[in-house]
């Protein structure tokens, strides 16, 4: 359904993240041409890799979970927060990059500690979930217990190239990070999945699948390029044999 959009066939190729390490993750990562990183809950798998999208330029999408691993990746090896973690996964982390809202954390119910439901989110005006949209002013779905760690938020995002770009008006929690100079590097808590259909798919999946043909067609280009200069290097390298 987000192909149609796009006029192009997507095909999908499902990576086990908790069967990823540093001596396959280039290997299995490199040949895509977006990826997404799902939701889910707990530490399993927790330590897939997002930095060769990232140092790449692949097209990335976060989606809930998944933001909040790029979050963790970014803070460990661009800022040096080494062992930055989500409390979920490691609750002594030096570095509690993403956390319970303190309102939540005297709650001893699991499923008090979720924040559920529809929620307003302000965009930057000029960034790239804000194109996808086509407006700055949204309203998503919500699912889950952590969130970012507002006590860091100077620290992370001012100190480099990932940026937010998307707050929620009411608590002031981050809702969308992005690399503004990066093709396609989203982050959103959120789950855009609970609002897209076949016949309507999610602007931010549309627009992912969108930067993702973009990488494809520009892979070919420069395949296409280094063919023809093979080509050409091989003729002057055969002309002066004669």
């Amino acid at each position: 359904m987000l192909g149609q959009t796009n006029e192009v066939a997507v095909e999908v190729v499902s990576i086990h993240s908790e069967f990823l390490n540093q001596s396959n993750s280039h290997e299995q990562l490199k040949p895509l041409h977006g990826l997404i990183v799902a939701p889910g809950f707990g530490g399993r798998g927790i330590n897939g890799k997002i930095e060769i999208s990232r140092e790449n330029k692949i097209p990335f999408f976060g989606n809930c979970l998944g933001m909040q691993m790029a979050v963790i990746e970014y803070a460990r090896n661009v800022l040096n927060l080494q062992n930055a973690n989500s409390i979920e996964i490691d609750e002594s982390t030096e570095y509690p990059v993403i956390n319970l809202m303190e309102s939540q954390k005297g709650i001893v119910n699991k499923g008090g500690t979720m924040r559920l439901g529809s929620w307003d989110c302000n965009l930057t005006k000029d960034s790239k979930v804000a194109a996808a949209y086509g407006k700055t002013k949204i309203a998503e779905r919500h699912r889950h217990r952590y969130e970012f760690n507002n006590e860091y938020r100077d620290r992370v995002f001012n100190q480099g190239t990932l940026k937010v770009t998307g707050i929620n008006p009411k608590t002031d929690l981050v809702e969308v990070v992005e690399i503004p100079d990066h093709p396609w590097f989203v982050g959103v808590q959120f789950h855009p999945e609970y609002k897209s259909t076949v016949s309507n798919p999610h602007p931010l999946f549309v627009a992912f699948i969108k930067a993702s043909l973009d990488c494809f067609n520009d892979q070919q280009k420069q395949t296409l390029w280094k063919k023809k200069n093979l080509i050409r290097y091989s003729l002057l390298d055969s002309s002066l044999l004669h």
